[in-house]
């Protein structure tokens, strides 16, 4: 997920370099949504992972 956010933010400055404003604010806005993403999805990998960790000490 986040591979995918980098890529269209190298999307995104390229096409902003070669002055596609359009493209560029689209791939900016996928790139956006994707590191969102990225980041609720790790935190609640991290949240899930350490409840369980606790979990298997108490038994």
């Amino acid at each position: 997920m986040l591979y995918w956010a980098v890529v269209f933010f190298i999307v995104a400055v390229v096409a902003a370099i070669f002055g596609f404003g359009g493209i560029a604010a689209g791939a900016v806005e996928i790139a956006k949504i994707l590191f969102v993403i990225f980041v609720i999805l790790f935190l609640i990998s991290i949240v899930f992972g350490f409840v369980r960790r606790e979990g298997g000490r108490k038994r």
